[in-house]
């Protein structure tokens, strides 16, 4: 078997963390520094297509404005290119630059370069300051920012996850829009918290591989008129 190759490293904005980028043959990994795991694998992607699926199924929208937080491997971008009309607008916030660079670069052939895409903008920045400053601005906001709701890799991302992290996101939603979370793994409590925010809450459970692999937590959830 060939050796993982250490291709780059980055600094997460507002931790100690470090993000690394990994290749063997044509697999792809990015890890947490001091974490003994991958974060991301270009093999394992079947839940992250599932996140955009999943939100953006039935949307009515001519035109849908579509943000993402978390670029990761591109992949939820390219299934949200794939699903959305022409006419869409998708911005991707991802607050790290050198994610951007690898999938301009390494990653970008693995998910079809979807950054080549003209619907799509790329803000380097915080998800959250870009639903602040975009009241009723979206049709549908996918979040899939540090494994979820218990990630462990900022500690800024409870402000997003909690319950003024989710008014802020409701509050950046059209009537009718869908906020969809991915998440490692299942946390009950935030289903309670998207609930009590307003949001009519589904709870789903796609695997990591197309039908195989362990199951992730994808909740939808949308808001009323």
């Amino acid at each position: 078997m060939k050796p993982w190759v250490h291709l780059g490293s980055a600094p997460v904005p507002g931790s100690r963390d470090e993000l690394q980028l990994w290749q063997r043959d044509t697999e792809f990994s990015i890890r947490v520094r001091a974490a003994p795991y991958d974060l991301m694998n270009s093999r394992q992607h079947g839940s992250e297509e599932a996140l955009a699926d999943l939100a953006l199924a039935g949307l009515g929208a001519a035109a849908p404005r579509v943000l993402i937080g978390g670029l990761g491997m591109g992949f939820t971008l390219a299934a949200a290119l794939r699903t959305l009309p022409g006419a869409a607008q998708v911005t991707v916030a991802e607050l790290v630059p050198e994610v951007v660079t690898w999938n301009h670069g390494p990653l970008g052939e693995v998910a079809g370069h979807p950054l080549r895409d003209p619907r799509v903008t790329v803000a380097v920045a915080d998800v959250a300051e870009l639903m602040r400053a975009h009241p009723a601005g979206f049709d549908a906001i996918l979040l899939d920012v540090d494994n979820g709701p218990e990630g462990m890799t900022r500690a800024a991302n409870d402000a997003l996850y909690g319950p003024r992290g989710l008014a802020t996101a409701r509050a950046a939603l059209r009537p009718g829009g869908v906020l969809a979370v991915w998440s490692v793994e299942h946390v009950p409590r935030f289903t309670d918290a998207l609930t009590r925010t307003g949001f009519t809450t589904q709870v789903h459970h796609p695997r990591a591989r197309h039908g195989k692999g362990g199951k992730h937590t994808v909740w939808t959830g949308r808001k009323g008129g």
